[in-house]
């Protein structure tokens, strides 16, 4: 058999069945969007998420079909630059795409996809939530202590310096290397935590916000609300209010 290049035995390929193999890890959202933002294929775990029984329930629909508009637009902000730059966004730390407040963060990649020609003609990507990638670290198992200590304590502000020593790494190769794997730097990753955390405790508990504040490592009550607002888009009271207020029984 004559040697053919990488590029023609990929041509030949059917992508449908390269889909496929990402229904073998149940955990990954994987996704491919024309550039109007509509989806073109999706994996299982990619097709529940949009909350739709079949694959093809979700085709040719966009993210402001399934998800908040506010979270929509987050996502195609990013389909865009990636699309207009031709440069991958990698293991960025970002609020999962369900119901608006949702405590959930999910870790997302994408890159461009290109025809023959060499045009941008939409994108690829896939999402892992934050709990399920967190204890491999996403492979980078230097940082598989901070990200731990992070979640365990959230509260505990770990200096720079700290957190580099833990890893084996100068502070300044810890910083780079951070922003590198996770897409965001080591503090605000650590808020993004905190935050997670405030979630589940205003939903399930009767502490009050500032007790919440002091407890998470926040400098104050204001601190606090601050932080909770640009991550989640309202306050933690609202948050609360939302959660526990009842939902109306599904039709039969």
């Amino acid at each position: 058999m004559a040697a053919i290049s990488p590029q023609a035995f990929l041509h030949q390929t059917r992508g449908s069945e390269l889909v496929r193999l990402f229904d073998l890890l149940p955990d990954v959202n994987f996704f491919i969007k024309d550039r109007a933002g509509r989806f073109m294929a999706l994996n299982r775990c990619g097709w529940e998420y949009c909350g739709v029984q079949r694959e093809k329930d979700a085709i040719g629909k966009t993210d402001l079909d399934f998800f908040p508009r506010r979270r929509a637009a987050e996502y195609r902000k990013d389909d865009e630059a990636v699309m207009r730059s031709g440069k991958a966004i990698v293991n960025r730390v970002e609020s999962a795409p369900e119901a608006e407040g949702s405590p959930r963060l999910v870790m997302t990649s994408k890159l461009p996809l290109r025809n023959a020609q060499g045009d941008i003609i939409g994108i690829a990507g896939i999402s892992r939530r934050l709990d399920q990638v967190r204890s491999r670290a996403s492979g980078e198992a230097r940082f598989a202590k901070v990200i731990e200590q992070m979640h365990r304590e959230p509260e505990t502000a770990l200096r720079s310096a700290e957190m580099a020593r833990m890893c084996g790494l100068s502070q300044s190769q810890f910083d780079r290397s951070f922003r590198t794997v996770f897409g965001t730097s080591a503090r605000q990753y650590l808020l993004k935590v905190r935050i997670e955390a405030a979630c589940r405790k205003l939903a399930e508990t009767e502490d009050t916000v500032a007790a919440l504040a002091v407890e998470l490592g926040f400098f104050d009550h204001a601190h606090f609300t601050r932080c909770f607002r640009g991550l989640m888009g309202m306050t933690p009271a609202a948050y609360r209010a939302q959660m526990r207020r009842p939902r109306p029984a599904k039709r039969p």
